[in-house]
Protein backbone atom coordinates (compact mmCIF):
# COMPACT_ATOMS: atom_id res chain seq x y z
CA UNK A 1 0.00 0.00 0.00
CA UNK A 2 1.39 3.39 -0.97
CA UNK A 3 1.55 6.43 1.30
CA UNK A 4 -0.79 9.37 0.74
CA UNK A 5 0.41 11.58 -2.10
CA UNK A 6 0.62 15.38 -1.98
CA UNK A 7 -2.02 16.99 -4.22
CA UNK A 8 0.33 19.57 -5.79
CA UNK A 9 3.30 17.25 -6.34
CA UNK A 10 4.75 15.43 -9.34
CA UNK A 11 6.50 12.16 -8.50
CA UNK A 12 9.21 10.10 -10.16
CA UNK A 13 10.60 6.95 -8.55
CA UNK A 14 8.27 7.42 -5.57
CA UNK A 15 9.68 10.84 -4.62
CA UNK A 16 8.53 14.41 -5.14
CA UNK A 17 10.42 16.01 -8.05
CA UNK A 18 8.26 19.11 -8.69
CA UNK A 19 5.26 21.16 -7.58
CA UNK A 20 2.40 22.43 -9.76
CA UNK A 21 0.07 25.42 -10.04
CA UNK A 22 -3.19 25.56 -11.98
CA UNK A 23 -3.56 21.94 -13.11
CA UNK A 24 -6.29 21.30 -15.70
CA UNK A 25 -7.35 17.75 -16.43
CA UNK A 26 -8.78 16.79 -19.83
CA UNK A 27 -9.45 13.05 -19.51
CA UNK A 28 -11.31 12.89 -22.84
CA UNK A 29 -8.31 14.45 -24.62
CA UNK A 30 -5.86 12.42 -22.49
CA UNK A 31 -4.05 15.60 -21.46
CA UNK A 32 -3.03 17.41 -18.31
CA UNK A 33 -2.15 21.08 -18.55
CA UNK A 34 -0.24 23.00 -15.90
CA UNK A 35 0.01 26.78 -15.67
CA UNK A 36 3.32 26.33 -13.88
CA UNK A 37 5.60 23.57 -12.63
CA UNK A 38 8.19 24.77 -10.11
CA UNK A 39 10.96 23.32 -7.91
CA UNK A 40 11.50 21.05 -10.90
CA UNK A 41 15.30 20.63 -10.98
CA UNK A 42 14.92 16.89 -10.27
CA UNK A 43 12.12 16.33 -12.81
CA UNK A 44 13.44 14.29 -15.74
CA UNK A 45 11.30 15.58 -18.60
CA UNK A 46 11.82 12.67 -21.04
CA UNK A 47 10.67 10.15 -18.40
CA UNK A 48 7.18 9.24 -17.25
CA UNK A 49 6.05 10.76 -13.99
CA UNK A 50 2.97 10.68 -11.78
CA UNK A 51 0.51 13.39 -10.77
CA UNK A 52 -2.46 12.39 -8.65
CA UNK A 53 -3.89 9.18 -10.08
CA UNK A 54 -2.29 9.73 -13.49
CA UNK A 55 0.86 8.46 -15.16
CA UNK A 56 1.93 11.29 -17.44
CA UNK A 57 4.60 12.24 -19.95
CA UNK A 58 5.45 15.90 -20.54
CA UNK A 59 5.01 16.68 -24.25
CA UNK A 60 5.30 20.49 -24.48
CA UNK A 61 6.75 23.33 -22.40
CA UNK A 62 6.02 26.89 -23.46
CA UNK A 63 8.88 28.41 -21.45
CA UNK A 64 11.49 27.44 -18.86
CA UNK A 65 13.17 29.78 -16.39
CA UNK A 66 15.93 29.13 -13.90
CA UNK A 67 15.36 31.20 -10.75
CA UNK A 68 18.10 31.89 -8.22
CA UNK A 69 17.47 29.48 -5.35
CA UNK A 70 18.23 32.23 -2.82
CA UNK A 71 15.42 34.45 -4.11
CA UNK A 72 11.98 32.97 -4.61
CA UNK A 73 12.64 29.33 -3.73
CA UNK A 74 10.93 28.10 -6.88
CA UNK A 75 14.04 26.76 -8.63
CA UNK A 76 13.46 25.81 -12.28
CA UNK A 77 10.05 27.03 -13.44
CA UNK A 78 8.24 25.52 -16.44
CA UNK A 79 5.21 27.38 -17.80
CA UNK A 80 2.50 26.37 -20.25
CA UNK A 81 3.15 22.65 -19.75
CA UNK A 82 1.10 20.00 -21.55
CA UNK A 83 1.44 16.37 -20.52
CA UNK A 84 -0.06 13.26 -22.10
CA UNK A 85 -2.01 10.95 -19.80
CA UNK A 86 -0.40 7.54 -20.36
CA UNK A 87 -2.42 5.62 -17.79
CA UNK A 88 -3.44 5.39 -14.17
CA UNK A 89 -1.31 4.45 -11.23
CA UNK A 90 -2.19 1.62 -8.89
CA UNK A 91 -3.92 3.01 -5.79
Amino acid sequence: MSAEREADAIYQNERVVARVLEPEIDEAGKELRFGEIYQSEDLLLPDECEFGKYIILVRRVLSATKVDKDSVGKGRILRGVVAEIKGYREQ
